[in-house]
């Protein structure tokens, strides 16, 4: 399902989405810190595969407070991120970069979402303009990150996503839109970006500085 209000892109213009990990590309699991316990959900690596197949940018962006709780170290949660990527490589699917927050909610931090640190730190490296992107997540999070920085909020109905689409009511702004899972994401996005005689932009290139 595509949402109210999404404009075309721009000749020249490279769409991007900014992924949240837990519970949209992997099955919730409360402070992840075994790269044995990551299982990609269903469709997941389709769902990427054909975004990319259209030349659309993919990072992700994740809070993980389990490193400032004391329940996962930078180590492992480097070996959970290299079993990732070369879960997503092995299906020709390669990210531009995983942003992580360290932080707690106490340490009011500018990177842990909804704080736009992480997406703003990957539009610098990669030239997004986040007015024509996609924040895709499972939590109201990632919703309102989207709302920071100006882009398109999607809520997925997977890992916490039932739970946030019934809190958030009738109170979800209209440009804030539902799906199943990511494949039903990959669907709206693709969707917006079906315009007659667009070119598909090609890899995607680190912005140099």
């Amino acid at each position: 399902m595509t949402g109210p209000g999404w404009p075309a892109w721009g000749a020249g213009a490279r769409p991007w989405v900014l992924l949240d990990r837990d519970g949209t590309l992997n099955h919730e699991c409360h402070y992840l810190n075994d790269p044995a316990a990551l299982e990609l959900l269903p469709g997941v690596l389709s769902a990427l595969a054909r975004l990319q197949a259209r030349g659309v940018g993919l990072a992700v962006v994740t809070n993980q407070s389990g490193i400032a709780r004391g329940l996962i170290t930078s180590a492992q949660l480097d070996a959970i991120h290299e079993r990732l990527t070369n879960w997503l490589r092995q299906a020709g699917v390669e990210l531009a970069g995983i942003y992580v927050c360290p932080h707690g909610p106490a340490d009011h931090c500018a990177c842990r979402k909804p704080a736009p640190g992480l997406a703003r730190q990957a539009a610098r490296d990669w030239g997004i303009d986040l007015s024509r992107a996609w924040v895709v997540g499972d939590k109201r999070a990632d919703l309102e990150l989207a709302t920071a920085v100006g882009a398109r909020g999607v809520l997925v109905r997977t890992g916490y996503g039932r739970e946030t689409e019934q809190t958030l009511g009738a109170s979800r702004p209209v440009d804030w839109t539902v799906v199943e899972h990511l494949e039903g994401a990959a669907d709206a996005i693709l969707a917006a970006l079906d315009i007659p005689g667009q070119a598909t932009p090609g890899p995607a290139q680190p912005r140099s500085t």
